[in-house]
């Protein structure tokens, strides 16, 4: 999940910094939870992925087609 938010940010040219100031958050936290010293909180994620218009199930991992494999 992670690796995939940061490739989002990335391919967008923006910092954390920048990040930080467009959904309200800091910088420190958006550094915290792109290293795993904190787990993104949900309403974060919802932010990321309005700001970056990108899905939730992609940031996830959940598979297109909703079906997880048995």
């Amino acid at each position: 999940m992670i690796e995939r938010m940061i490739g989002v940010r990335t391919d967008h040219d923006e910092t954390q910094r920048e990040l930080a100031a467009a959904i309200g958050y800091h910088q420190v936290q958006i550094a915290r939870y792109e290293t795993g010293v904190n787990a993104p909180p949900i309403d974060y994620l919802v932010k990321f992925c309005r700001h970056y218009h990108v899905s939730a199930d992609y940031i996830l991992g959940l598979p297109r087609n909703g079906e997880w494999p048995r």
